[in-house]
């Protein structure tokens, strides 16, 4: 990493509060280049408090920016950090009306030109399309990284039509968590008791509108900009890391927009930025890359930026299995179109005979993170034991010499033949590289609830003891499995606790392999379709980090992912702590302390035993004011026959006293997922 402090221009930042047409002020942060000369402006928009949590973050790259001749703005959301109003519902009306507001007085300030990129990574990824797809005259480009452009299927509340309970539950609760914290008294004055308390009078979880919708109708359709991609006006880089749930849209993207105003990247990275350094490696020099794409959308320079392969991707060579690489072997590649004349899809027919497939309901217990953040427990593990409770299937890569390696880019595809002797199911299907000492490398999965496989926008029952053919796509992946090795399809009928199980699907269903086939696409490197010329990237560059502390404390550390089992019950629990952050002490005296606990337990045979727990702890602490707040949440899912039970609790103390209590109980019938 190179720490950058000499730049093409001195700079300087201010807080402002920019005011909306309803009266509301958003709190910004303001990075400017020290010149008489009017500046684009890049917008970074997000409810995550730009005072405290992103702060480590944003310091990494705004004055980075402005060092290079942009204005680099960031911007907390409606109701959250120090902006005014109350906390909605994610990428509402009201947050995306905002936006496109806070894009046009950007546009409107005269230190701008009257031109506005925006950039995010996951939420503010998010919005950056969804405020481009309504078009505002002043955003010319945006770069999206690890977000989606289609909120039902391809984020953290539903997968291949089944719920999420891995990350609807915890998403869920992390934003009660968030949307509970008070505004900072050293930003917004003495008017921050009554701030709080107003967003708290306000909170509802919003695990109760997202389990209310469990398939994909309006609700989702709202914001996912695969609606209509046409509607986005902006230039799009496209970003994502091939260990990130998100990176699938990077591949649409490339596909349904014109050639001349798009380009992606995916590189080997976990939910990060690529410059940032975490596992799994080797980051690049992103915000060179992002510079150019500016310079050329917003300054009008004629370098080079769109001359790049229209996706440039990183392929992983064959590797052993482990929660963590600090770096990948591989290469990166790249393709002049998308999906490209160099990838073919190749078809692997199943063998055998018809094989009964009623996995445990702890299968899935080693998946892994659902957001890999870069910690050390992140990724899946080897993965033998989940193979043992799946039916697999293999097929060999040729060892001999001058033999090569199988490379895949894209996404896989599996069609199954299957029976059902009850109404419901799902399949869930992982895609192995298998060494030749038998240890089995995750490359990759997709799942398929079977009521949605008419399509996600209606929930369909099996006809009971009939057989159908349902085909579904694993999540994009580009992997090289190494000669002498083994690709192996396992497919299982469980996978908590990523899918949410349903009464009945202990049963399982079976399998026909005859009719029913993997399909990869398979790159051809030497390809006339493939970009003949090396990717290459510059090193990574940041600006001067902030100098937040993080001190030691007395606490014992807890493991990152510890299963628990019960041999005599039957039941497994998975407890985990995300690591978000900790303990720190940022500079201007702010002393912030956090701790989250996510629990998932199951029992092996009963699918209804499924629980989901999640506890925050949070403190906000400056000893120089005698401000001193805590906020603590309990959040909790379990399902019935029936449905959905969850139940949530806000506790906000200031110094001794409670100052808000409030408990939520609902019961949300289960329609599909």
């Amino acid at each position: 990493m190179i720490i950058r402090t000499d730049f093409p221009y001195e700079t300087t930042h201010e807080d402002v509060r920019i005011r909306l047409r309803d009266g509301v002020e958003l709190y910004a942060r303001i990075w400017r280049p020290v010149t008489a000369e009017p500046v684009p402006a890049l917008l970074e928009y997000l409810p995550y408090r730009l005072t405290d949590w992103t702060a480590p973050r944003d310091w990494q790259r705004h004055p980075w920016y402005a060092g290079h001749g942009y204005a680099s703005v960031r911007v907390d959301v409606r109701g959250h950090g120090c902006s005014g109003g109350l906390p909605g519902d994610e990428y509402d009306a009201q947050e995306l009306a905002d936006g496109v507001a806070v894009v046009e007085w950007l546009a409107a300030q005269p230190w701008c030109t009257g031109s506005v990129g925006m950039f995010g990574i996951s939420w503010g990824g998010f919005n950056s399309l969804q405020i481009a797809a309504l078009a505002p005259e002043p955003l010319k480009a945006v770069v999206t990284v690890c977000s989606t452009d289609d909120r039902y299927d391809n984020d953290v509340h539903y997968m291949g039509g089944s719920v999420l309970a891995v990350d609807m539950h915890a998403w869920a609760a992390t934003m009660l968590a968030f949307a509970a914290r008070p505004p900072d008294p050293l930003f917004v004055g003495d008017g921050w008791r009554a701030q709080w308390l107003d967003r708290l009078e306000s909170l509802e979880p919003l695990v109760h509108t997202w389990l209310s919708h469990q398939t994909r109708d309006g609700y989702w359709r709202h914001g996912s900009v695969c609606e209509d991609y046409t509607a986005i006006g902006a230039a799009v880089l496209a970003v994502g890391g091939w260990h990130d749930p998100y990176r699938d849209t990077v591949l649409r993207l490339v596909e349904h927009l014109p050639a001349g105003r798009v380009r992606g990247l995916i590189g080997p990275w976990s939910h990060q930025y690529p410059d940032r350094g975490l596992p799994p490696g080797p980051a690049i020099g992103f915000l060179q890359e992002t510079l150019r794409w500016w310079d050329h959308w917003l300054k009008g320079a004629d370098n080079g930026v769109m001359d790049e392969p229209l996706l440039r991707s990183w392929i992983s060579e064959s590797h052993p299995p482990a929660t963590v690489y600090p770096e990948l072997a591989g290469r990166w590649v790249g393709d002049t179109a998308w999906p490209s004349p160099a990838v073919e899809a190749v078809s692997y027919a199943l063998q055998g005979a018809p094989v009964v497939v009623a996995s445990p309901q702890h299968t899935g217990l080693d998946a892994g993170r659902f957001f890999p953040f870069g910690n050390d427990a992140d990724l899946p593990p080897d993965q033998r034991e989940e193979d043992a409770k799946s039916a697999c299937f293999e097929f060999p890569v040729g060892g001999g010499p001058g033999a090569a390696p199988v490379e895949i880019l894209g996404r896989p595809r599996v069609t199954v033949r299957i029976r059902l002797d009850v109404p419901y199911g799902q399949v869930v299907a992982r895609l192995c590289d298998v060494a030749p000492d038998g240890s089995s490398t995750l490359v990759t999965r997709g799942a398929l609830n079977l009521s949605a496989r008419q399509g996600r926008d209606k929930a369909v029952p099996w006809q009971t003891g009939a057989y159908e053919d349902v085909t579904f796509e694993l999540n994009g992946i580009g992997h090289a499995f190494a000669p002498g090795h083994r690709i192996r399809l396992a497919l299982s009928s469980a996978y908590w606790p990523w899918i949410w199980p349903r009464a009945g699907s202990e049963a399982g269903w079976t399998l026909e392999p005859a009719g029913s086939s993997l399909e990869l696409p398979v790159r051809d490197a030497g390809s006339p379709a493939a970009y003949g010329e090396e990717v290459l990237f510059e090193a990574p560059e940041q600006s001067e980090p902030l100098g937040v502390v993080y001190p030691a404390t007395l606490d014992e550390p807890r493991p990152e992912r510890l299963v628990v089992r019960d041999v005599a019950r039957g039941s497994w629990r998975l407890e985990v702590d995300p690591r978000y952050g900790g303990t720190r002490v940022y500079p201007d005296g702010l002393e912030y302390s956090e701790d989250a606990e996510e629990v998932y337990e199951i029992q092996e045979a009963d699918p209804l035993s499924a629980r989901t727990r999640s506890d925050w702890r949070i403190r906000l602490h400056r000893p120089e004011l005698g401000w001193d707040v805590r906020v603590e949440t309990r959040s909790e899912i379990r399902c019935d026959e029936g449905g959905f039970v969850t139940s949530n609790e806000v506790v906000c103390r200031e110094g001794d006293e409670v100052v808000f209590h409030r408990t939520w109980e609902r019961r949300l019938p289960r329609a599909a997922g």
